[in-house]
């Protein structure tokens, strides 16, 4: 049996992709290949993680890059932290 992540899994996929790459960001190609998404359902997550300033979105030469920010990474560890209290007591997020 297929098993889909939820909306928060795919959110922390993408952060986690975009800390990896640093100051120096993430190109859209990179992004779509490490979060394992399509196109069109990254732009929305991307939208809506640029939109609440958890990854700025740099535009240079038409190309996009993406950085996470302070707030961003703030998020993944509270994720992380809380998908381990989650998985101690048998859960899944």
């Amino acid at each position: 049996m297929a098993s889909y992540r939820t909306s928060m899994q795919i959110v922390a996929d993408v952060l986690d992709a975009t800390q990896q790459f640093g100051q120096e960001g993430i190109k859209t190609t990179s992004l779509l290949t490490k979060a394992n998404l399509s196109h069109s359902r990254l732009s929305k997550f991307l939208e809506n993680l640029t939109g609440a300033g958890l990854i700025n979105k740099i535009e240079f030469d038409g190309k996009n890059t993406f950085v996470i920010t302070s707030k961003g990474r703030q998020y993944l560890d509270s994720y992380i932290n809380f998908s381990s209290i989650a998985g101690s007591f048998g859960l899944e997020l």
